[in-house]
């Protein structure tokens, strides 16, 4: 999910005293160890090593809209082809469908992308995309791109602040940012869908417990949001674009009022809400943002870097720290995807950037706490578009033991995506027992398979012998509770699942 930002007028300009030009929350002071001012501490869900970086794809268009299937791979709508495609880290991306009506227009053109999150029901797509008459949100289901449904239509269009970020909360309804599209007055007409951030189900119609009545508005006042998060309290955060002095991270609430165009930045004026947080434009200009623990990500496009905000737990925000400063070039999308690890979008081919020869790119950011450093490469021998890898492990060359394992109180879900000499692995850990409150998973290869990384759990080999354990955030394992982590590999000749999976030594079941 994303997030939109909120300016704060009482910034002092002294507070943007560094060569990363760290703004603050109203009544914070910058810390000289950003990380010593953090509330969640150095190993917390939400941290990620930076230094380590994976690219999942190259050669995109823009990449803007993203959001994850069931099995962990990406959608990615890239804004100036109007085409979907899905990405497999490993893998060179795989069209989908080509939104043939989609004009890009500056700014405008595919933007963005949400899975429904009951698509193992009903195979739903969403985009949000600029024609050459209007902005509208149309949906598909991804076994058949092709018959598009239209769910939202006639929002304005221009060359620039179109919004476009659309997202799933999480209370099953459908959030989309609607830029001013140029005309500042639609930001305060309660009766337009511009300048506002929209609520609707997912087929389009407005919910009975909107603030108002029949309206999709959601909140009002806004210029150009481009980022929609939430935390666990399930409260939403978003990202906007100031005009010339300020930048904002919003709290948002119902029938809220962020003021544009008659405030940018803090007002202190109670008609409307004041933000959490700005930067200035050269600092942030921010779109995509991601929730991870108690922290709030957000890419920036003109700030070339990734801020790291983090969240107090009530609503408020401590010092931001700098990510990824000047390294990638301009930043469009973060997600937290579905293996762990933090996934950043470049936007270097969007007319405003320099790019590299392999932009733009996806980059994925591995957990603190993941075992070895992933490769920077794909693995080398990386099937064709055309064939898709096996979703399960080919058969064993072994013949199975006559009598299964016993029962025991768990049961494991062992999925492999396998390509060439290397897989990734899905394993799901079910606890059929009493509640744990820390956890050891064992399992003994039976072929050639050597483990290279791994997220959510510290995993570690030993001949053919692995032992994973539970990482510091995903200790307790309640009665019929589930857990996953996964892991990526190689091996030579064949590649059987494991069928001896222990859960602190008591034998599991096996699916």
């Amino acid at each position: 999910m994303k997030l939109r930002t909120v300016l704060g007028a009482v910034l002092a300009a002294g507070l943007v005293a560094t060569g990363v030009g760290v703004a603050a929350a109203a009544g914070a002071v910058p810390a000289a160890d950003d990380r010593a001012a953090d509330p969640i501490g150095t190993t917390a869900l939400g941290d990620f090593d930076f230094s380590r970086p994976a690219v999942a794809a190259t050669g995109l268009q823009v990449p803007w809209g993203m959001d994850f299937l069931p099995d962990g791979s990406a959608l990615v709508a890239q804004r100036g082809t109007g085409q979907v495609v899905r990405v497999r880290p490993g893998q060179q991306p795989q069209p989908v469908v080509t939104i043939p009506d989609a004009t890009p227009v500056s700014e405008g053109g595919l933007l963005g992308l949400a899975v429904s999150p009951t698509f193992a029901q009903d195979d739903y797509v969403y985009v949000y995309y600029t024609t050459a008459t209007d902005n509208r949100i149309v949906r598909f289901r991804l076994t058949a791109p092709q018959n598009r449904q239209p769910i939202l239509t006639g929002l304005a269009r221009a060359s620039i602040h179109n919004g476009g970020r659309i997202a799933f909360g999480p209370d099953g309804m459908l959030y989309a940012g609607v830029g001013d599209a140029g005309q500042t007055s639609l930001a305060q007409n309660q009766q337009s869908r511009n300048g506002k951030i929209l609520r609707m189900r997912p087929d389009g119609g407005a919910p009975a417990d909107n603030p108002f009545p029949g309206s999709l508005v959601y909140s009002l006042g806004h210029r150009h949001v481009q980022g929609l998060a939430w935390d666990a309290q399930d409260r939403l955060y978003a990202t906007e674009f100031g005009q010339n002095a300020w930048d904002e991270i919003n709290l948002i609430v119902a029938g809220g009022n962020y003021g544009w165009p008659i405030v940018e930045g803090r007002a202190n004026d109670p008609r409307f809400r004041d933000p959490l947080l700005v930067w200035t434009p050269a600092e942030a200009s921010p779109s995509g943002a991601a929730i991870v623990g108690n922290r709030l990500y957000v890419a920036t496009l003109r700030g070339n870097r990734l801020w790291n905000v983090p969240l107090d737990g009530s609503g408020g925000v401590g010092t931001p720290r700098a990510e990824l400063l000047g390294s990638y070039g301009r930043l469009r999308t973060v997600e937290y995807g579905p293996d762990g690890w933090l996934w950043v979008t470049t936007s270097n081919r969007d007319g405003r950037g320099l790019p590299a020869a392999d932009d733009d790119r996806i980059l994925r950011f591995p957990p603190s706490d993941a075992v070895t450093p992933p490769p920077t490469t794909a693995p080398p021998t990386t099937p064709p578009v055309t064939t898709a890898p096996p979703t399960t492990p080919p058969p064993p060359t072994t013949a199975p033991p006559t009598t299964p394992p016993p029962s025991g109180n768990c049961q494991v879900s062992y999925q492999v995506n396998q390509w060439g000499s290397g897989f990734t692995a899905d394993v799901r850990i079910t606890n059929r027992g009493a509640p744990l409150n820390g956890w050891t998973l064992t399992w003994t290869f039976a072929g050639n398979q050597q483990i290279t990384n791994g997220w959510n759990s510290q995993i570690s080999q030993s001949g053919q012998a692995v032992t994973a354990r539970n990482a510091a955030w995903n200790a307790n394992l309640p009665t019929n509770g589930t857990v996953s982590f996964g892991f990526q590999a190689t091996y030579s000749g064949s590649n059987p699942g494991p069928t001896d999976f222990r859960l602190d030594g008591t034998a599991c079941q096996t699916s």
